[in-house]
């Protein structure tokens, strides 16, 4: 636990928009991961590594983290290697929480037709704990203002993550998520003032 908080606070320090995103999508996967039949430690486990998934952002120039603009295909590469730099970061761990952050900051752009980045998995090739984060992450980066989009509102990110069903997400998770809409409005609400 030593190692991950300030691995945490790395992360939630680029600035308070990734801050406050790594803290509302791991309470979105923790959520989706009981739902799924996850216990309790096994949702919690989840919940404590996943502010690690965007860790490899550290290593993206600023100029095209925050570009306000859509970015061109150089640039979009560029951003394509935040996740095995993450991977990279935290290495081959024999911590399990350190090995799971690993895990999810490698697959969290795997999309379950094999579409994705940066190995194309496929289907159920993607570990579940990278499964569960891409969700959370979809979501919450569809439902916040960025630097190059206005926030979307819940009903319109959940539409899109159900007709992603079997496309870019687990279908089996997505429509667990999609069912969950109050309790994500209930996590959106309790970190409402860091959102504004």
């Amino acid at each position: 636990m030593e190692v991950i908080q300030p691995l945490d606070w790395v992360t939630k320090h680029q600035d308070n928009e990734t801050g406050m995103h790594v803290l509302r999508m791991s309470h979105y996967v923790q959520l989706l991961a009981r739902q799924a039949g996850l216990s309790e430690w096994e949702a919690e486990r989840v919940r404590q590594a996943a502010p690690m998934h965007d860790l490899g952002k550290i290593g993206i120039p600023d100029h095209i983290l925050r570009k306000p603009g859509r970015l061109t295909e150089a640039e979009f590469a560029v951003i394509q290697t935040h996740c095995a730099m993450g991977h990279a970061i935290l290495g081959e761990q024999q911590a399990e929480l350190l090995a799971l952050g690993a895990l999810m900051a490698l697959t969290h752009h795997e999309k379950w037709n094999g579409q994705g980045y940066p190995n194309q998995l496929a289907g159920e090739a993607i570990p579940l704990a990278g499964r569960l984060a891409a969700i959370g992450d979809v979501f919450d980066a569809l439902t916040t203002v960025r630097s190059y989009k206005k926030a979307w509102s819940v009903d319109d990110a959940l539409d899109l993550i159900a007709r992603e069903a079997g496309e870019h997400f687990d279908p089996e998770l997505a429509t667990l998520f999609v069912s969950l809409k109050p309790a994500l409005v209930a996590i959106m609400e309790r970190y409402q003032e860091a959102r504004e």
